[in-house]
């Protein structure tokens, strides 16, 4: 594979912008490099490449590395000094007014905030705008091929069938008096995993009654709680096919170990289940009118539903996150609480649903995943409307 430079410069033209800069300097932009699709070698020095809207690519390299973007089309500028170096960016450059760069206004989106603040001083000394990369960057990291959205459907009927058999397996346990911890559930699930040809990176999060109160609680042997009737068990399961360029299936399902769910519970679970419902209606609404949508929108659509309900203090993670090859991909997430993410829902892509509320003895999320299409969206598996009553 080589740059996509073509495409580069056509998004540019769309986006209405001079040029995209990357800038590297020993490994701080592994977005560069990915984009740039840069072979291993030795870059002790920093370097720039810059892609025009139109015409041809220039880099910018240290004369004793010269060869270190030859991989890359374009003319080359070369520098030793300081002054040198700050002459051949305005150089090359040239007249361009808006300029791309792995930069977020305020850190409002760190995920794409790669270039430290005085390169992006010295870039503005030169004469031109410098502007977030941001929704560029989600087209090259975030967008799915037709193999990778049947990857997902694939692990997702997979991870589907485990997490209810998952559940039915807790539930046996429980009726027959023997003891299962959270632990030995999260075992028995990547065992499911491997037979299912699924893997993972980490997890999965099993959680029981206030233990699910933490949102990214992992039970290990040693501190695991055990499983009983009466508990109100969370599990959090994500994972993706061993092939390569696989893409994850998250999902966060909850049930209750007996014949019938306590109120206290059915009535929380009731919010997070509207709130998320609110979120996903929007991006379908949204994306079936070709009306444009951002991240924080979202997040304040579901917020909005837990606020309004007396537990706004009691969600405190953002609606969703970008899924791709990894569990938390690089494109826009659902988020104006912890960042404000303007990044905009642009198709082929897709993204977790996951509100939830967390009370000192117990917390409840339901989780599920929407994939954007050209003129449609859609949630990609089964939605949960109730808690399940394990025992009934």
């Amino acid at each position: 594979m080589s740059a996509d430079i073509p495409g580069i410069q056509s998004d540019l033209r769309a986006a209405k912008l001079d040029g995209w800069l990357f800038y590297d300097f020993r490994g701080r932009d592994p977005i560069a490099q990915r984009i740039l699709d840069l072979p291993e070698g030795m870059r002790t020095r920093r370097w720039f490449y810059f892609v025009p809207a139109k015409g041809t690519p220039k880099k910018l390299v240290h004369k004793i590395e010269a060869q270190s973007l030859a991989a890359l089309p374009g003319d080359t500028l070369y520098y030793a000094g300081q002054d040198e170096l700050r002459k051949n960016v305005g150089k090359m450059l040239g007249r361009a007014k808006n300029v791309a760069m792995q930069y977020s206004p305020k850190n409002a989106i760190p995920y794409v905030a790669m270039v430290d603040a005085g390169t992006v001083e010295q870039v503005r000394g030169s004469g031109v705008k410098v502007v977030s990369s941001a929704d560029l960057v989600q087209k090259y990291e975030a967008c799915w091929s037709d193999e990778q959205l049947a990857s997902h459907q694939s692990a997702g009927a997979a991870i589907d069938r485990i997490v209810r058999e998952a559940f039915q397996h807790a539930a046996k346990n429980v009726r027959e008096k023997k003891t299962i911890t959270e632990y030995d559930l999260k075992v028995w699930i990547l065992q499911e995993f491997e037979n299912a040809g699924i893997w993972t990176e980490e997890g999965p999060d099993i959680a029981v009654n206030s233990n699910a109160s933490d949102p990214h609680y992992g039970p290990t042997a040693e501190s695991a709680a055990p499983i009983r009737e009466g508990d109100l068990l969370l599990l959090d399961v994500w994972g993706k096919k061993k092939t390569p360029g696989s893409v994850y299936y998250d999902i966060t399902w909850v049930g209750y170990l007996g014949a019938k769910v306590p109120e206290k519970y059915a009535k929380v679970f009731g919010i997070v289940g509207e709130a998320r419902d609110k979120a996903v209606d929007l991006i379908l609404k949204n994306i079936a009118a070709g009306k444009p949508l951002q991240g924080w929108q979202v997040d304040k659509a579901a917020r909005g539903v837990i606020e309004k309900a007396g537990y706004g203090k009691y969600f405190f993670h953002r609606t969703g996150h970008s899924i791709g090859e990894k569990v938390h991909g690089n494109g826009a997430n659902m988020d104006g609480l912890e960042t404000h993410d303007v990044r905009h829902l642009i198709p082929r892509t897709c993204t977790s649903i996951e509100p939830g509320i967390y009370l000192p003895e117990f917390g409840i999320r339901s989780e599920l995943n929407m994939y954007i299409d050209e003129h449609k969206a859609r949630v990609t598996g089964p939605v949960q409307k109730e808690i399940l009553p394990l025992l009934a």
